[in-house]
């Protein structure tokens, strides 16, 4: 099994979607290190910016100079939930280089950041050439994400992000119907990164798993690429969220609860049963 971080689509799985705008630097890319199919290269068009790929996808990237600075787009849209939501004490299932969990203690040392990353090598690479260190409000563990959250007391978090993935699909035994029951106890908002083509089977069938945790779940992204899943207990502001991800450099389209209880209608969540062992 490969291990377990937020990524972007490759050319081949996407279908009319788009690439972070780093996949147009691989014909000038500067490597510094490698280990595995882990790759640390370094952006020639940014001097502080280092990506971290594994095999053909792009992983995650960080300006050492400017923590708050996002290149994807799903992560600029995931920061544009959980401040509309307020949420602090957050959850990160998936590490990389921990990009999103860092600007997020960056702009908020007093709240609280928690990301459980499944390989220690990730990390490894992630401390010696993309800039993870000790920071307020940010922990960093090798962990995996399930077994995190079912050692968590209910109520104790604001949200989970789940931004995990084995090669390009979000491992099953994270979205079955009880692993996101297990994340609705512990937090009233959950965000999931779903990597699809125009088909949605991934959104289709993770948004059924949510929908029997929660009672309202949306989404934001395009017709192929990265979306974000989102099962929420409160309602929240969505038509700000909404005007803010339109207004994100690369824009997203929100789809509301009503829309996708009509999307989702008839798909079976998946279940324990379903799925085999992961590691």
């Amino acid at each position: 099994m490969l291990p377990g971080f937020g990524q972007c689509l490759p050319p081949q799985v996407i279908r009319g979607g788009r690439l972070c705008r780093v996949s147009r630097l691989r014909a000038k890319r500067l490597t510094l290190a490698r280990s595995g199919d882990l790759i640390a290269e370094r952006d020639p068009l940014r001097p502080a910016g280092r990506l971290l790929r594994q095999g053909d996808m792009d992983a995650s990237y960080i300006d050492l100079a400017d923590s708050s600075h996002l290149e994807f787009d799903y992560l600029r849209w995931i920061r544009i939930v959980l401040h509309a939501a307020r949420a602090r004490r957050v959850v990160h299932v998936g590490g990389g280089a921990c990009t999103l969990a860092r600007a997020l203690a960056a702009e908020d040392p007093g709240g609280r950041q928690e990301v459980c990353e499944i390989d220690a090598d990730v990390l490894a690479l992630a401390r010696e050439h993309l800039g993870l260190r000790r920071a307020p409000g940010l922990r960093v563990r090798v962990a995996e994400g399930r077994a995190f959250v079912a050692g968590q007391d209910s109520a104790t978090w604001d949200a989970v992000v789940v931004d995990a993935f084995v090669t390009a699909t979000v491992p099953r035994s994270l979205i079955t119907a009880e692993a996101l029951a297990d994340v609705a106890r512990i937090a009233p908002l959950a965000l999931i990164n779903v990597l699809d083509n125009r088909a949605a089977r991934d959104v289709r069938t993770i948004g059924a798993g949510l929908a029997t945790a929660y009672p309202r779940v949306w989404a934001l992204g395009g017709r192929a690429g990265n979306t974000i899943l989102a099962g929420a207990v409160a309602e929240l502001d969505l038509d700000g969220i909404a005007a803010r991800a339109a207004a994100d450099p690369s824009p997203a389209r929100l789809t509301r609860p009503e829309a996708m209880a009509l999307r989702l209608a008839g798909t079976a969540p998946l279940r324990d049963e379903d799925v085999s062992s992961e590691v």
